[in-house]
């Protein structure tokens, strides 16, 4: 790690490559209208100067009777065309008829007029399983593999995956790695390879600390010490420690906010000081971290969370609240000088007594400066200048070859 922690750095020094407009053609398993986090952080920015399709993974809809098309603009983001393409479900069992239906679907969309915005485009893959449809397969000019998390290991995960990402390696001109222990898995296995993992937009966040944030109505009557939480809540959380740390104190309150998803409803504690408020849009959260007076990150430690980069991280870092978070690999190689960091339960709850007690300024300081250098738009331009990099080689060794 660098010594003035910051974290994003490429993974050695390039020569300054020309600055193109190319078109960005997105394959994204997660749905643009989902929690904001890296794909749109990353687009939104990118859309500044490109064009941008971001297709997002199939779905079977029992309402469609033929494989659609369905386009629309991201709100605020007029540079930005989401894509879907809903199936019927008597078509959705066969993986190689479904993939060569779509890419017929979407490059018949992109021979007409629509489609000279995204003539010789980059393709940039979220989605691994998206590779055996469109790469090499729509005239792009290069391959960017942007590999948020290990997929593989997420429950519910299909097994052609591990297969599908060997091929979108193998393919790809250069890797974005999110956090230093997946790049460490990805780099062994493609020689362009950088690590870029959280970024914040600490403007946004430090609304939650600079006295301009409204607390929220549905937790504006909680009285006492607020925990709080927010992001996804799935298959990475830690249900018994949350249930721990509700019964530690019942004078706590654990405000949980984000949507759930592939785990039940059931699974979630149920007490009186634990309220699982659902999906909250993004410009909300720091309204919400306003009232926290600790930020938690209970992370189980399973397959699913070995390779995560917590981008709420630093977003809580940016709102100046005291952060307590599970032994998660990167988040102690980046973060422990900021945050209280447990190996058990029982220290997990020590450190929200302490930092409910006497919250430590050097620390919440510290956060707030780490916040600071570490901005989405310096993230997103080091990548554009590894693209740019690729670019060049490309034009140089073609006019060798054609000398």
């Amino acid at each position: 790690m660098e010594t003035d922690r910051t974290l994003p750095h490429p993974c050695a020094a390039l020569v300054s490559p020309v600055r193109r407009a190319y078109p960005i053609i997105v394959h994204s398993h997660l749905g643009w209208d989902w929690v904001w986090q890296r794909p749109q952080q990353f687009l939104s920015r990118l859309s500044r100067n490109h064009r941008i399709l971001f297709i997002e993974a199939p779905f079977c809809n029992d309402t469609v009777r033929t494989p659609r098309v369905v386009l629309r603009e991201a709100p605020d983001y007029p540079n930005i065309t989401i894509l879907q393409t809903p199936f019927p479900r008597d078509r959705w069992n066969d993986r190689a008829s479904v993939d060569a239906q779509r890419r017929q679907l979407v490059k018949s969309l992109l021979s007409g007029r629509f489609g000279e915005r995204f003539r010789e485009p980059v393709q940039w893959f979220y989605d691994p399983m998206a590779v055996t449809a469109f790469a090499g397969q729509m005239g792009e000019i290069a391959i960017v593999y942007d590999c948020m998390d290990e997929l593989s290991q997420f429950k519910g995960a299909p097994p052609e995956l591990v297969q599908c990402e060997r091929q979108l390696l193998a393919r790809a001109d250069v890797v974005f790695a999110g956090g230093p222990k997946i790049h460490r898995a990805k780099a062994s296995r493609h020689a362009n390879c950088h690590a870029y993992g959280c970024g914040v937009d600490e403007p946004h966040f430090s609304l939650a600390r600079n006295g301009a944030a409204v607390v929220p109505e549905d937790i504006a009557h909680l009285r006492g010490s607020v925990l709080g939480f927010f992001g996804v809540v799935d298959e990475r959380m830690d249900y018994e420690l949350v249930a721990k740390l509700a019964d530690a104190d019942p004078a706590w309150n654990l405000v949980m906010v984000g949507p759930r998803t592939k785990v039940e409803e059931s699974v979630l504690p149920r007490r009186a000081n634990i309220h699982w408020l659902g999906g909250r849009a993004y410009a909300q959260l720091p309204h919400y971290a306003s009232r926290f007076n600790v930020c938690l990150m209970p992370f189980a430690l399973n397959a699913a969370t070995e390779f995560i980069n917590p981008t709420k991280a630093l977003e809580y870092m940016a709102c100046g609240r005291p952060v307590v978070s599970s032994a998660i690999e990167d988040v102690i190689a980046q973060f422990s000088h900021v945050a209280s960091v447990a190996a058990s339960h029982e220290e997990f709850i020590a450190h929200c007594r302490q930092a409910l007690r006497a919250p430590e300024p050097e620390r919440l300081e510290r956060g707030i400066e780490l916040a600071r250098k570490n901005s989405w738009e310096a993230i997103v331009k080091k990548l554009e200048h590894h693209i740019d990099a690729v670019l060049d080689a490309r034009k140089r060794q073609a006019e060798g070859d054609a000398a």
